[in-house]
């Protein structure tokens, strides 16, 4: 029996060839995806898009479910085998009318990668009550993966990739109050536990999937500049970590060592194509390889990004990762069985 990564026991570097300046085009080198069916949540801007790429140019047919539209099109032009449609991550029926679509089209589906997220945000909430960086997130996910769950069995080899974030560091998931009913709502702690939910799911839903040849993993793209995930960011923040001077300019030495678009989704493509990940999931990955376990032997300094790795116990937990499943069911109201 393959073994699970249940408590981080195979969290560690397996010596990929790459590291953190490799590109997407390193990382699908020699990897043809022809006839393959790729899924790709906020596939049309920053590394979406860069994957979206990829993934067609090696051959896949790429569907990027997006919730505006127009601009979708506009960034998606001219890329050949990507097919645009519509889904909010935000709005349960949404997700449902999508995979309903999908599924109608008898397609199995090879890779699933949920790309999609929020930051930085002031509190929200959708329809259900549940707070904005946990449905776009986490819930979000965890409902189009369960929906989507017969055409990945279909594909008879699939993966489902979590992109995760360093920022899982911030927060562990608070059980008692996911929505911020009872607490002082911060935005980072929303954020925090929604990439530790991202992380537990991976690990879980890979245990749960194994048997049906379909492997699950979470992930770091790194610290990558010209992403819209800060459109709303705090800039005052900002300057207390040290990463931007006093009139709200990133430092160019931070800058510098920034990773570009196509580093950041190296990470992404390979966990999506990697032979060397055949038998092995439920991992957390970064810099294109599986990260290592942060035990308290890593310093982290935000003015320097490559010290922003490393993934944190909590979020390999396995009662951590089975409690999640089970209060996601209750959140979602979907009963999520893998069989």
């Amino acid at each position: 029996m393959e073994q699970n990564n249940y408590q981080g026991v195979l969290q560690h570097p397996i010596g990929s060839g790459f590291n953190a300046k490799s590109t997407t085009s390193e990382a699908i080198k020699g990897i043809d995806l022809t006839g393959k069916i790729a899924i790709v949540t906020g596939g049309h801007t920053g590394i979406g898009l860069e994957t979206t790429k990829i993934l067609a140019a090696a051959g896949a047919t790429v569907i990027v479910p997006a919730r505006d539209l127009n601009k979708a099109g506009k960034n998606l032009q001219g890329i050949a085998s990507v097919e645009l449609e519509s889904m909010d991550l935000m709005d349960t029926e949404s997700i449902d009318a999508f995979s309903e679509k999908f599924l109608a089209s008898q397609r199995p589906l090879h890779l699933l990668i949920n790309n999609a997220g929020i930051m930085w945000v002031p509190l929200r909430r959708n329809s259900l009550g549940h707070e904005s960086q946990l449905a776009t997130n986490y819930l979000g996910q965890f409902q189009l993966t369960a929906r989507l769950w017969p055409s990945l069995k279909k594909a008879n080899g699939a993966r489902v990739l979590n992109v995760s974030s360093y920022g899982h560091q911030m927060a562990p998931f608070h059980f008692e109050d996911p929505n911020f009913l009872y607490r002082d709502y911060e935005t980072l702690q929303g954020y925090g536990q929604s990439k530790t939910a991202c992380n537990l799911f991976a690990l879980e839903l890979d245990n749960r999937a194994k048997d049906f040849k379909i492997r699950a993993y979470s992930l770091h793209p790194g610290s990558v500049l010209g992403t819209d995930l800060g459109r709303e960011e705090p800039i005052e923040l900002f300057k207390q970590l040290g990463t931007h001077d006093t009139s709200g300019t990133i430092k160019p030495e931070v800058a510098a060592n920034l990773k570009t678009v196509s580093q950041g989704a190296a990470t992404t493509i390979w966990c999506a194509t990697s032979p060397l990940l055949d038998d092995i999931g439920g991992v957390y990955c970064e810099d294109a390889d599986i990260a290592e376990l942060d035990l308290g032997n890593i310093e982290h300094r935000f003015d320097e990004p490559s010290t922003i790795r490393g993934v944190q116990p909590y979020s390999l937990d396995e009662t951590n990762a089975k409690r999640l499943w089970d209060l996601s069911e209750q959140m979602t109201g979907i009963k999520f069985k893998t069989v």
